[in-house]
Formats: C-alpha cells, structure tokens, sequence
C-alpha cells in the first residue's frame, strides 16, 4: 500500500512517496519536469508486489519542504546529495536507482564516483550528462530541441508564459497522463516559489552543461546500466545518445522505442518489462 512520509535531511524536508516493506531492497524513483513522484506509482505498485521497497522523492523545490530560495541551491552536486541523504537516512547501503528526464540527469551524477552504493541504474530518455552537453554545444538539432533551456535563463518571463491561460503548455506535455495525476502535477506549479525552483534546475545549471563540449563534466559509468529512449523525443536528438554509449563501462543495455518522451506514461508494459528484468538481474544476493 502506497504512502507519503517525510524524510528530512539537513534543513530540508521531502514529501516521498512510498510503496512496500522497509525491509526490502530499496528502489529509488526519480521524477522530471514537469511532473512529481506521482508519475511513478504504477511501476512502484509493480515492484513492491515483486519483493522491493520503494521510495519516489518529490524533489528538491517540488517539496514545500525542501524549496531554497535562489538558483545557486539547485546544482547538480545538491541534488544528488539529496538522493544519497535519503537512501542514509533509509539505513540502506545498496539499492537500485531509476530516473526520467531531471530524474536521469540527476541519476548520472549519483552513479558516477558511487559504484559501492548502486545495485543497478535505469535512466530514461536523457542519456549521459556529458554527451548530452556536448550535443547542446555542437549538435544544430540538439541546440534547436532545446533552445527552451536557454529561454529558462531568463528571470521572471519563464514563470508568467508557463502560468499562462491555465498552465495550457503543460497541459500540452501532459495529455498523456491522468487527471489524477495532471492535479498532483499542478499543486506543485500553482505555487509560485515552488515553481521558479523547479526552472531553478535549468538556470543553476546551464553553464556546467555548455562545459561539456570542450572539458570533462563527468566521467565512465561503472555500474549496470540500462538506458531507455524515444526516437520521436522532442527534446532529446539521437547525437547525444550515441554520445552516451562510449561512458558505459559495466554491464550495459540500450532500448530504442518508436515513441515521444513521456515513456512511463505512453509506453508503461515495455519500461516495466526491461526495468524489471535489469533489477531483477541486479539483485544484492
């Protein structure tokens, strides 16, 4: 049965959704932007009926709990530090990490320089942060996806076009998911400061990722790895997950899907296969 307990670490107080025994192994479920730990309830329901426990934090600035003021509390080094503090504060030394868009951004950093602590690591649609940084530099069909990054940095303008005739463009991005969920997705938006933090991610950000194109911002995966991706993603080009490729250093599997971004939602049976199979092979016997 899934609930909500809250994790503190440090000054910082998360909402998490949970789904299991405690006793379990752990699988941590990382959400992207613009959605919540919501998103993940189907899969949780899944693996928790499968032996694991799992736990999907609402990330920094998408707890009221956890929402510094200021862009500098949104790098990429916090938000990592974030996932390590709740799998500590779980008393779990090992557990399996899966994560989508932000989610996998986030997820590459934590795996890369803590293969000790990483049973197994599923991201989904945005492959490795370096390649993916690389593409945003030198790639034309990369920088044009997402010419929106750079359109983030500007203060204020974002908030006021995303709040726009009822959060229409996020409706858009949204037209895939449940009502239920749309109005879960949208406790976190409607509340102004809670909203700048989650394009704070983007701002904090931006000039680690225009680094990657000429100097090293992270380095070879050396955990189980697999890697699921839309080739009719609107934001994420084939360049960079090809890119991706050459980091993977451990055991490694690449699924291409004919589909958008929104995977857990359009194209649940085929993640919840793989992702189970991976975990599954992964296991700390």
């Amino acid at each position: 049965m899934q609930e909500t307990i809250q994790i503190k670490i440090g000054k910082l107080i998360f909402d998490c959704r949970t789904d299991g025994d405690k006793e379990n192994e752990l699988v941590i479920f990382l959400h992207g932007f613009p959605e919540t730990s919501y998103m993940w309830g189907k899969l949780m329901a899944h693996f928790s009926k499968n032996g694991f426990y799992c736990v999907a934090p609402n990330l920094r600035g998408y707890s009221k709990g956890a929402c510094p003021k200021g862009k500098k509390h949104y790098s990429l080094d916090k938000l990592a530090k974030d996932v390590l503090g709740i799998a500590k504060f779980l008393n779990k030394s090992k557990f399996h990490l899966v994560g989508h868009d932000w989610g996998s951004v986030i997820g590459w950093k934590v795996v890369h320089g803590h293969e000790n602590l990483i049973l197994s690591w599923t991201g989904i649609s945005v492959p490795h942060f370096q390649a993916f940084g690389k593409a945003i530099m030198i790639d034309d069909e990369q920088r044009k996806m997402s010419q929106y990054i750079k359109n983030f940095q500007l203060p204020y303008l974002p908030e006021r076009q995303i709040r726009k005739k009822g959060f229409k463009a996020f409706k858009r991005l949204w037209k895939h998911s449940e009502p239920n969920e749309v109005d879960d997705y949208l406790k976190v938006f409607r509340n102004p400061k809670q909203l700048t933090a989650t394009l704070n991610y983007y701002r904090s950000n931006y000039k680690l990722l225009k680094k990657a194109a000429k100097h090293q911002i992270l380095g070879d995966i050396n955990v189980p790895t697999l890697f699921i991706w839309g080739n009719k993603d609107l934001a994420v080009g084939s360049y960079s997950v090809s890119e991706s490729h050459q980091y993977m250093k451990s055991e490694y599997e690449f699924l291409e899907l004919d589909a958008g971004h929104w995977l857990i939602q359009t194209n649940y049976n085929d993640l919840e296969e793989v992702i189970t199979k991976h975990v599954n092979r992964n296991k700390d016997n």
